[in-house]
């Protein structure tokens, strides 16, 4: 069955060698004890009016004020699929929203495999 498991839709964890990797490529992001988010590629969009487009013109549209948010888009460095992203405001440290007990996923997972 192997020591990855699979953690979101494009998150794996390899159990064996403590990492995170690419659901799609295979590749190995950094320690699953770090957060994820630190071995992707990371795009900053600050102008979201390409994202958000509106029918209206002029200063007053429904996309996110870029002084008060910006959305940071992180990606596989091997295969180019988008992980993850999230809203933020400007000087916000990135969110660390996933973290494992990786001691216990290594007992009941690879423990069951060895019997």
């Amino acid at each position: 069955m192997g020591t990855k498991r699979q953690i979101t839709e494009y998150l794996d964890i390899d159990l064996e060698k403590e990492l995170w990797c690419c659901n799609r490529c295979g590749r190995e992001l950094i320690s699953a004890r770090e957060n994820y988010k630190k071995g992707c590629r990371v795009y900053v969009r600050k102008d979201l009016t390409t994202i958000y487009g509106s029918a209206l013109k002029g200063p007053f549209t429904f996309a996110p004020d870029p002084e008060w948010a910006m959305l940071v888009e992180f990606y596989c460095p091997g295969c180019g699929v988008m992980v993850e992203n999230e809203m933020l405001p400007p000087g916000h440290p990135v969110t660390y929203d996933i973290e494992l007990d990786i001691d216990e996923l290594k007992k009941k997972y690879l423990k069951a495999e060895k019997k």
